[in-house]
């Protein structure tokens, strides 16, 4: 019985609505807008936190990563010698001594080439020189042929592993395993091939780079092979150290023994930055938790104007109709069947344009993340609050209205013109 009158309550509704088209279109219109822009708000925000969180997560959150800060002049470096060596191996054979909860590091070089054969059909790659524990702190995987072993280290070997796209850039798509490379004047053989790692923008250290697109070459080949004073003589020996720890180890206690003793070596020159995963990762929630926040409560003003909009429509419909509204009154209807006439209507409307702003919002996501090119991603939670709210804003908005209408004298509507 109840689920039949609603229905009717709801046809008859929707022959109202229909009679006034352009009005009902309006006024769902700042439903829509509002809708939209909660869901393309939420996408923005949920797929900057989702990138973010994959990149804090790959640096490991059982790392904790040092970096070298290079100076910004030769004065700054004389100065800075004065009192700290820069980092160095003797900075990497202190830590391994003295850090309890590590399970392994590797110490880290950074180049960038003048020249690269064959000649690369996308950006330049980038060479790294590390130790071949590097890629169990990074968690890296081989698709073809073998990471760094510690043999090639100690022989200071020729050799070297790709990432997925500097094997595409400088090898095509074939086999790359024995093919050979030449990073500015040395010959390099290709004994491995990283695994494609999605949406990377991974990390050699703290800062960010794309892991696909570079070149891991043993560490002790990096210092007697490529080193080159006219493009070092600004930085440290090492460009940083990746540390990994044992799984019950406190990243974050552990990091401030790491900060102490780099500290106590350097005699407090600020020469060094020290990164903890765990701890970004936990301040990253956070700040991403605010900035969605924020981003709802400024596009939930356009649902508050859309309700005002719907509020302001029906109190306009409602002196348009008295007559009718005492016309129904006089053959029987209550005060609550008058409510209900345009509450529904309301609620229909806010539903409408609730459907309509689910597509606009998933079309803004789109168009955002073509556009600006940036992450974006529709959560069914979105979409779900968006839509609920639209509702509980048609109902809120339109309570007062379809209480005015109730409250109506049935004799005066009958008297009214």
């Amino acid at each position: 019985m109840i689920v039949r009158r609603l229905f009717v309550d709801v046809k008859e509704a929707a022959t109202n609505l229909r009679a006034q088209k352009t009005r009902t279109v309006l006024t769902a219109l700042g439903i829509v807008f509002g809708v939209g822009s909660v869901i393309g708000m939420l996408s923005i925000g949920a797929g900057a936190r989702a990138q973010s969180l994959e990149f804090i997560e790959k640096l490991g959150v059982r790392n904790i990563l040092v970096d070298s800060v290079p100076a910004t002049s030769r004065e700054a470096l004389q100065q800075r010698r004065q009192s700290s060596p820069g980092l160095s191996e003797r900075d990497v054979r202190i830590l391994e001594a003295n850090i309890e909860q590590l399970e392994t590091l590797s110490p880290r070089r950074f180049l960038h080439p003048a020249r690269i054969l064959p000649k690369p059909q996308g950006a330049m790659p980038e060479v790294y020189g590390v130790r071949p524990s590097y890629a169990v702190i990074h968690n890296l995987r081989v698709s073809e042929g073998r990471f760094l072993e510690k043999g090639d280290d100690e022989a200071s070997a020729a050799v070297c592993v790709l990432g997925q796209t500097a094997k595409i850039n400088l090898l095509g798509y074939g086999a790359a395993a024995g093919k050979q490379v030449k990073i500015n004047d040395v010959w390099l053989q290709v004994v491995g091939v990283l695994s494609p790692n999605v949406g990377d923008s991974g990390s050699a250290g703290a800062k960010s780079e794309d892991r696909n697109n570079a070149l891991f070459i043993p560490l002790n080949t990096f210092t007697y092979r490529m080193w080159d004073a006219s493009v070092f003589f600004l930085r440290d020996e090492l460009d940083g150290i990746d540390l990994r720890l044992k799984p019950d180890a406190d990243s974050v206690r552990v990091a401030k023994v790491v900060a102490a003793i780099l500290n106590s070596t350097h005699r407090n020159t600020e020469d060094f930055t020290v990164t903890i995963p765990a701890a970004l990762l936990e301040q990253q929630k956070r700040t991403q938790s605010i900035f969605t926040y924020v981003m709802v409560a400024i596009a939930a003003i356009s649902l508050l104007v859309g309700g005002i909009g719907i509020m302001n429509i029906v109190l306009a419909t409602v002196m348009e109709r008295t007559r009718e509204i005492g016309i129904r009154r006089a053959m029987g209807a209550r005060r609550w069947d008058i409510l209900r006439q345009f509450l529904i209507e309301s609620v229909v409307i806010s539903v409408l344009g609730g459907v309509l702003g689910i597509c606009f919002g998933a079309a803004l996501a789109r168009a955002i993340a073509y556009v600006a090119e940036w992450r974006t991603i529709v959560t069914s939670l979105s979409v779900s609050v968006a839509f609920g709210v639209s509702v509980g804003v048609g109902v809120l908005f339109g309570i007062y209205p379809a209480m005015k209408a109730a409250e109506i004298d049935p004799i005066e509507a009958l008297r009214y013109e």
